[in-house]
Parts: structure tokens; C-alpha cells; sequence
């Protein structure tokens, strides 16, 4: 597991170079950039952050109880320990979740309204989007296939992989990331549990197939709106792209949930508004559990990394 974490830093490692200013050449110009240093505004007061506390996760998340705390590491006590705390996790994950909208700040309300409108445009177009398809028997039994993927039969156990075998592989990084996957996944699961049950939309080839809210013949957990795939295979590609910072993971990550996304409209089992946003909420849930319970501990580098920080490959990501 260490040789995977260690092959993905390999094929990420960007060659940075650092600069520093140079010394002023004369006592004049030492004076002159102290004046002009003095001109300029004192910096905020901040508490100083570490690079993963900078960017743990793309939305304003206040850092909570870690799945993994000191206790919990492999060389002492805890393996499954960490599983009593998470119902009292869970419980808070929702209240916050939940009450998101309400604590938006501003500047953010914009990125709301933009979730809103395209998600009530791509719901208006929905019936008419899916004609345009050849919903051949073929494409049907294509997309069926490949949604496996983004099934809980094939998600449960690769988060609980993570956690055991970062357990036998005394890999820390690897049982966080698999206690991230559980999290996100309950709190998913529940969240998109409550809008089917409140939205009740019809499929595709339920009704008449244009996607009427209240009228599915199905249970609850068989609505359409949003998609469970598409929120689920969202969701833990965050929590992958966050825990792993890295291109060649993030692209694996979201592109199998693209390939899910895109499946379970081919397979006429959600329209694509279900999917895209069962996508962006799933994508939202996988960023705040990340910020809430990432240890940053976990971020500090191994004694392989540090070699590999002093080692030029000659080409940079941009």
C-alpha cells in the first residue's frame, strides 16, 4: 500500500523552484525597499496555517473531531475505536449539512443560485433530452453494466478495504481515508434517502417518461431524483481528491464518477437532471467531511517524501 501512496507521489512530484530576493546592493537600496515596505499595509492578523489546513477543502468548513486521532494510530490502541464516534458524527455532519444554506456567507450566495437555476434548467429539458438518445437495447445494457461501478455493493467495501488494509499495512493514511469513505457514504445515503422521499420524481420508463415529481410507482428509495450513484460515486471521489492531492488520482476519481454519472442516463435510469445533481451534492458532502475530520497530522511527510522533495525529475504540473 505504501509502494501505491508512494508510486502516486512519483508520478505527481513537480519540480518547484524556489525563489528568494536577492540582498540589496547598497545601503541606499536597502533603505529604499524599507520605506517601501513601511508603505505597505500590515497583513491581516491570521493564525498560521499549514499547507493542508490552507486547502483541506474548497468550501469555508470549521475543523471538527478526526476520524483519526492520536489514540487511534496503528502502533498504539484503537483499531476499532474509531467506529463508536462516528454515530455522533454523522448526527452533526446533517445538522450542518442541512442548515448549509442558511449560513452561506454573501459572496457565496451566487454559487447557490447557479446550482439552482442549472438544476431547475436541466429538469426542464430533462424529457427532451433523454429523446435525443438512441436508447438502443444495447446502450440500455451498456450503461447498466458499467453503473456497477458506482453501486453500494462496489463502494462499501472499497472504503472498508482502505481501513483494513491500511490496518494490516500499518498505513494511516490508507484507515483515514477508508473512515472518510464510511461517513460520507451514511451521510449520502440519508440525505439522498429524504429528497427522494420529498421529490418522489418518476424515471425514465416509469409514467408516461417525462419525470413528473410525486408520481413514481416505486418506493421511495427508487425515485429518481437525486441519483443515489451519481451523489455516492461524487462523494468519495472528493474524500480521494482531497486525502490525495495528486492528478493522476484525481482523474481516476472523478473520472469513474463521470463514466457512473453518465451510465445510469444511458442505462434510462435517471434523467440528467437526477445526475448532475446527485453529482454536485455528493461532490459538496465528500468536501465538508474531508474538512471536518481530515487529521493533518497525517500530512506530514514520510521520510520517503522528504528524499523524494530534494529530488529534480526535470518536468512541473501546471
Amino acid at each position: 500500500m505504501k509502494l501505491l501512496v508512494l508510486l502516486f507521489t512519483l508520478l505527481l512530484a513537480p519540480a518547484f523552484a524556489q525563489e528568494f530576493p536577492s540582498a540589496p546592493a547598497s545601503a541606499t537600496e536597502a533603505q529604499t525597499v524599507e520605506e517601501q515596505q513601511a508603505q505597505q499595509e500590515p497583513p491581516a492578523a491570521t493564525s498560521p496555517q499549514t499547507p493542508s489546513q490552507a486547502d483541506r477543502s474548497a468550501i469555508q468548513v470549521k475543523p471538527g473531531g478526526q476520524v483519526i486521532k492520536d489514540k487511534d494510530l496503528w502502533e498504539k490502541t484503537g483499531y476499532f475505536h474509531p467506529f463508536v464516534r462516528m454515530p455522533k458524527y454523522i448526527l452533526s455532519d446533517q445538522k450542518n449539512i442541512w442548515l448549509a444554506p442558511f449560513h452561506t456567507a454573501k459572496k457565496d450566495i451566487k454559487y447557490w443560485v447557479i446550482f439552482g437555476a442549472a438544476t431547475g434548467a436541466l429538469i426542464a429539458t430533462d424529457k427532451w433530452t433523454v429523446k435525443q438518445l438512441p436508447n438502443s437495447a444495447s446502450q440500455v445494457r451498456l450503461g447498466n453494466y458499467t453503473s456497477n461501478i458506482g453501486a453500494a455493493y462496489s463502494l462499501v467495501p472499497l472504503s472498508a478495504g482502505f481501513y483494513f488494509l491500511g490496518t494490516a499495512a500499518k498505513s494511516d493514511r490508507f484507515r483515514e481515508t477508508g473512515l472518510l469513505g464510511f461517513e460520507t457514504l451514511i451521510d449520502t445515503t440519508i440525505i439522498n434517502t429524504v429528497i427522494k422521499a420529498a421529490t418522489h420524481r418518476a424515471r425514465p420508463l416509469e409514467s408516461n417518461g417525462e419525470g413528473h415529481f410525486w408520481d413514481s410507482k416505486g418506493s421511495v428509495m427508487n425515485a429518481s431524483f437525486p441519483s443515489g450513484h451519481a451523489i455516492n460515486t461524487f462523494a468519495l471521489a472528493s474524500v480521494f481528491a482531497h486525502q490525495y492531492r495528486n492528478w493522476p488520482v484525481r482523474i481516476i476519481a472523478y473520472g469513474l464518477a463521470t463514466t457512473v454519472v453518465g451510465a445510469r442516463v444511458s442505462a434510462r435510469r435517471h434523467f440528467p437532471g437526477d445526475v448532475v445533481a446527485g453529482a454536485a451534492m455528493g461532490w459538496f458532502i465528500g468536501d465538508y467531511v474531508y474538512g471536518k475530520r481530515h487529521n493533518d497530522e497525517l500530512d506530514k511527510p514520510s521520510i520517503s517524501q522528504r528524499v523524494l522533495d530534494h529530488v529534480h525529475f526535470g518536468f512541473a504540473v501546471r
